[in-house]
């Protein structure tokens, strides 16, 4: 699951090492009338060595705008905004790129600032496997998490905040007919980050509920 979906660099400096060299002899006495002669010691200076550590990722909201955040279940998938989207036809695209097919166009709002799209995997011939697709004014922001949901659907959205349902599976549940219940996750935008609110169900579970 905006892996909406989806870490910080920390930067480390090496330490710097300063050789100062003096003269070897004092200078000669000065006769009177002579201008004396000061003599400056040489330096020499080694620039720092700067390390840089591998990227950091995190679960939760993403700090950093170009990490993309992976991690075991739950997880909202982020990705950096730089792809263009703008309007529905350039977020399916996004979406069949990905190798999804849009559900509901109409769900995609081009007035909001935050904007979301759910998909159905292509070829899917029971018509589970989904995701929902998060953009920022009109670039694709990431997905809910990093694994699809059996499905999802948009319960509310508004400019800056949007409210996916996920219907929840028993463990002994067919695929048609989950039993537990749905669950509401609401992932909200502030100052260009995208959080989900709310606890995302696991895709899968060996003990409770799940999305799948």
């Amino acid at each position: 699951m905006l892996c909406l979906a989806g870490g910080a660099v920390l930067g480390g400096c090496g330490s710097g090492t300063k050789t100062v060299t003096a003269a070897s002899a004092p200078p000669p006495a000065q006769s009177a009338g002579t201008t004396a002669t000061t003599r400056t010691p040489t330096t020499t200076k080694t620039a720092p060595t700067a390390t840089t550590p591998a990227q950091t990722t995190t679960n939760g909201g993403t700090s950093s705008p170009n990490a993309t955040r992976t991690a075991p279940e739950p997880a909202f998938t982020k990705e950096a905004p730089s792809h263009s989207a703008e309007g529905v036809s350039g977020a399916e695209a996004v979406l069949q790129a990905r190798g999804y097919t849009a559900n509901d166009a109409s769900a995609y709002h081009s007035g909001q600032a935050l904007r979301v799209l759910v998909g159905t995997r292509t070829g899917s011939g029971d018509g589970y496997g989904q995701q929902a697709f998060f953009f920022v004014n009109g670039h694709f922001l990431g997905t809910d998490s990093s694994q699809p949901s059996a499905t999802v659907r948009v319960a509310s959205q508004s400019d800056t905040e949007v409210t996916l349902e996920y219907p929840l599976y028993k463990r002994s549940d067919p695929l048609c007919c989950p039993g537990g219940g749905k669950a509401s996750v609401r992932f909200r935008l502030d100052n260009g980050r995208l959080a989900p609110l709310d606890p995302i169900p696991p895709a899968n579970s060996k003990s409770g509920l799940s999305r799948q």
